[in-house]
């Protein structure tokens, strides 16, 4: 694969990442595990890796594995709970950690709790309608070994006791319910990709270019020709290799189309923003520990799932509820105003109007969250933590999230709240679009990058080994084989220190 072939006055590689979050950092780890001759230049715009999405206070830092998340799990029109998100993404989940407990292996790891913990995964939910939801719901997952021993109760005792702070003060004739799964985890995505950073850096071959924003791309004779600004100097550099991979976040779509691909045609972005309540009362962190979920309002986007949440941030146990949505015109919390309106080119101009017509409670829905006072967020907390006080609390401003908005032949434009990797037909350059789960299964979605653009080394018995060593899961199906699940769920759990507590 090394490219040393081509003929150029300027530095070459093998493999140019655009982005230093959690994406470029994994998929980074991987290629240099199947071929350790590959030279790979990343591309940062910021002076610090993974500072926008993957950061720690910018993204919801749950292993996104559908324990909690009821979005994933939607009421059919006959009454029945569709599983097959849930089922993929918990599958993910489990590649992801599967890779992590060999990057800890290999590498000796010695402070894996910097990246994961583990913590009880739960939804709540209120009201006899929903109640009755989450017993079906239920009742669905536990037929798939990958949710077996999730516990589902009505009993305000129980209840009392998972979520203390949850139930004080609550209706006493309000109808409640939760399940629990204790097989949860806490993942700080921001400490996790600059642990892959740090381990790429050590690598022959690898450099990491930070306030490098990437101006022009532009493939010619089969070789990917980039130019890249140094913010902090003003010199322009220029590079060439035979893959591109843009895994910019929010800024992925410019770039994208940039590169003048075909398969970019039709493409938009439309942003969300995002804003927590972080409390500042230790005494109330310390009697939260779980991630609780619950149901989203009509019309608001996945990300806007409301949720209670125990963190662990920089070793320091934190406590948000959120997100808040709002609406803004950057694709990237550090990015420009004019990034929406820039994005919009003759071929995407119908996909976005049709997108943004077909989903006007969407729309309706922003702006209400756009025009929330104080006292209504604090409203929102209240329906999780009724005796919660104002004074224990402060708004922290969240990520941006670009969600993707792509042609459709019926609908002339959809609104996806997806991930998706756009990449071109002959394999030398992708893209990474769209949000949730996003972080949780970046080790999928690479590994299923990797194969489909470079599927000749794919296929060879050495990355085919290779595969199997990194994810011992590769090419078998969790969800049918209970034996396996089991199997792979000891081995993670206890190279990445996610036994649960025991109580004395």
């Amino acid at each position: 694969m090394p490219i040393n072939d081509i003929a150029t006055d300027h530095p070459v590689a093998d493999v140019i990442l655009i982005g230093a979050g959690i994406m470029s950092a994994t998929l980074g780890m991987m290629l240099k595990e199947l071929d350790p001759n590959l030279t790979v230049a990343i591309y940062e715009r910021l002076d610090v890796a993974a500072a926008e999405s993957s950061d720690a206070w910018n993204n919801a830092g749950t292993g996104h594995s559908a324990f909690c998340e009821l979005n994933y799990t939607p009421e059919r029109p006959d009454g029945s709970i569709d599983i097959s998100k849930a089922l993929k993404i918990a599958e993910q989940f489990e590649e992801s950690k599967q890779f992590w407990a060999f990057l800890a292996e290999r590498y000796e790891v010695k402070e894996i709790s910097r990246f994961i913990n583990h913590i009880p995964h739960m939804s709540f939910v209120w009201g006899a309608d929903n109640v009755e939801y989450l017993r079906k719901r239920h009742k669905a997952l536990t037929k798939s070994a990958l949710f077996e021993g999730m516990e589902f109760s009505e009993d305000r005792e129980l209840l009392q006791s998972w979520i203390p702070l949850v139930m004080e003060g609550r209706d006493p004739a309000q109808p409640v319910a939760a399940t629990r799964m204790d097989l949860g985890t806490d993942v700080n995505f921001g400490s996790l990709t600059r642990g892959m950073f740090t381990l790429l850096q050590a690598k022959p071959g690898v450099s990491l270019h930070f306030n490098h924003e990437v101006q022009k791309l532009k493939q010619k004779d089969g070789v990917w020709r980039i130019q890249a600004k140094n913010l902090a100097t003003g010199e322009v550099s220029k590079i060439r290799a035979k893959f591109v991979f843009i895994g910019a976040g929010g800024g992925s779509l410019p770039l994208l189309e940039k590169s003048g691909i075909p398969e970019a045609d039709g493409f938009g972005g439309f942003p969300v923003s995002g804003q927590w309540l972080k409390c500042t009362n230790p005494a109330v962190i310390a009697r939260h520990e779980a991630k609780v979920y619950g149901k989203a309002s009509v019309g608001s986007p996945p990300m806007s799932v409301p949720h209670l949440d125990t963190r662990m941030i920089e070793g320091k146990r934190e406590l948000l509820f959120g997100p808040y949505a709002g609406f803004s015109t950057k694709f990237l919390k550090s990015g420009s105003y004019l990034d929406l309106p820039g994005s919009i080119q003759l071929n995407n101009l119908r996909p976005m109007i049709m997108a943004g017509l077909k989903n006007i409670p969407l729309t309706k829905y922003l702006i209400q969250q756009v025009r929330q006072s104080p006292q209504d967020r604090v409203a929102a907390l209240r329906e999780y933590l009724p005796e919660a006080r104002p004074e224990d609390w402060e708004l922290a401003i969240a990520g941006q999230r670009v969600q993707v908005i792509k042609k459709d032949a019926k609908q002339g434009g959809v609104l996806e709240f997806g991930t998706e990797v756009v990449s071109a037909a002959d394999g030398s350059i992708a893209a990474l679009l769209g949000a949730s789960p996003g972080a949780s299964t970046a080790v999928s979605i690479m590994l299923h990058l990797i194969q489909k653009c470079f599927p000749q080394h794919s296929r060879t018995p050495e990355w085919q080994a290779c595969f199997r060593e990194m994810i011992p899961s590769f090419g078998q199906s969790l969800p049918d084989n209970p034996e396996l699940v089991a199997q792979v769920r000891t081995r993670t759990s206890a190279v990445l220190g996610l036994e649960p507590m025991v109580e004395k």
